[in-house]
């Protein structure tokens, strides 16, 4: 059944009731160093401050009643009271916002307060990151990557099947979406008996990726176990983890990426919930060999949220389609991936965020980066005439997740939007 909410959500709105993404906000204004950044939900073209509905005592259930969580200025205390807080905290927006729920419909004041157009509001992290790990979750990407570097013979690694690889990323340059990236310096291949190349990369190249924000975290030396990795993932937000693929490939070995990924790292805004993305949940790729004790899960599942990617370059107003994947073809499980990382003993703690990797897709038009889709710059692109093979100075970068479903008796149908731009 589709939810109506009393807050006017377009048929074709990415924030109907049944999504209810959490972000940060601050209301725009020549003022805003002075301002405290507010939590807040998205409901069809408004924010709904969790702020002001906490202060008149709105959130009243036993575990969200006493707390200060929508006061904080991130969503890390939220995001680690774990799944009870969290569905309560989901009942009670839901049911605010309904359009037979009294309450707020027909307090002026207090909508007044609580709702906020989204145009008037600038939109931060949603969480303060204290660690970031990227994986390597993409079969396709994977064995794509291997046929260039290594050859088809050697295409993927043979460890690559056994366990999730990572590498443990710069939190520091993680950013919002819509902030600029400037294009890194650095070095790369020496040509024949010259010295390196040192200078602006010119491989610079976008990697469609999706991350899990951590909930709860685990005790130092306690793993998480795989059949309850879930109850740590508080939701998914769009990545767009930039790679330097010049200075990451003169520099990787031995250690794996450094200069060449940690200039900067883009983040939607919203946090799409786990609870949220429930109806899309699909059944992972069967994984052979067989995965060992550990990280082999009961119920091993994926979530049906169809990606795309486009670029506008500058000067040009109309985008170019580049790719269009899906969360789906992952190989590795997000909460595989939560039991891999804790299974040494290492302690996640809320607000971390773990990177899939570049999801690409079998098909030629569903690779997740411009290393695939132009193998290494060998093969040109069209954007709208213009002949590209790398990332140019001015092009902005567009990443869109979307999940729909289309209901039985009703025909309705409702996104789910993770917006994400960026420019460089």
């Amino acid at each position: 059944m589709v939810l109506k909410s009393f807050v006017e959500v377009d048929i074709d709105s990415h924030f109907p009731l049944e999504n209810l993404p959490y972000g940060i906000f601050i209301i725009k204004s020549s003022e805003q160093q002075q301002q405290l950044p507010h939590p807040c939900v998205a409901i069809g073209e408004f924010v709904f401050d969790l702020s002001v509905i906490s202060s008149v005592g709105l959130f009243n259930g036993p575990f969200l009643k006493d707390s200060d969580c929508f006061h904080q200025s991130s969503l890390n205390k939220f995001v680690g009271m774990g799944r009870p807080a969290w569905k309560e905290a989901r009942t009670t927006i839901q049911k605010l916002l309904s359009v037979d729920e009294p309450t707020l419909r027909d307090n002026a004041i207090l909508r007044e307060k609580s709702l906020l157009p989204m145009s008037k509001v600038q939109m931060l992290l949603p969480t303060i990151i204290g660690d970031y790990t990227d994986f390597f979750s993409s079969m396709y990407h994977a064995r794509n990557c291997g046929i260039m570097f290594r050859g088809p013979e050697n295409a993927i690694n043979p460890n690559w099947f056994h366990l999730p690889i990572a590498y443990h990323g710069r939190a520091s340059s993680i950013v919002v979406s819509g902030t600029d990236i400037i294009r890194p310096r650095g070095q790369s291949h020496p040509a024949g008996n010259s010295p390196p190349y040192f200078g602006p990369s010119r491989k610079l190249d976008f990697e469609l990726e999706m991350a899990a924000v951590v909930g709860p975290g685990n005790e130092l030396g306690k793993p998480v176990d795989v059949n309850e990795a879930a109850d740590h993932i508080f939701g998914l937000v769009l990545m767009n983890d930039w790679s330097a693929r010049d200075i990451q490939a003169w520099e990787y070995v031995p250690l794996g990426p450094f200069l060449g990924k940690s200039f900067g790292t883009t983040i939607s805004p919203w946090i799409v919930t786990l609870d949220a993305l429930e109806p899309f949940s699909c059944d992972a790729p069967k994984q052979e060999p067989q995965p060992l004790p550990y990280l082999a899960e009961k119920n091993s599942k994926n979530y049906d949220i169809s990606l795309e990617v486009r670029i506008k370059s500058a000067g040009q107003e109309q985008e170019s389609v580049l790719t269009k994947s899906n969360f789906k073809h992952l190989y590795w499980t997000i909460t595989q991936q939560v039991a891999h990382h804790t299974i040494n003993g290492c302690n996640l703690r809320p607000g971390d965020l773990l990177g899939t990797g570049t999801i690409s897709g079998p098909e030629p038009d569903s690779l997740g980066c411009l290393l695939e889709l132009t193998w290494n710059g060998k093969n040109s692109l069209n954007l709208n005439g213009l002949p590209r093979t790398f990332l140019e100075d001015g092009d902005e970068v567009v990443l869109t997740g979307v999940c729909k479903v289309i209901s039985m008796f009703s025909y309705d149908f409702f996104f789910l939007l993770l917006p994400l731009f960026s420019s460089i």
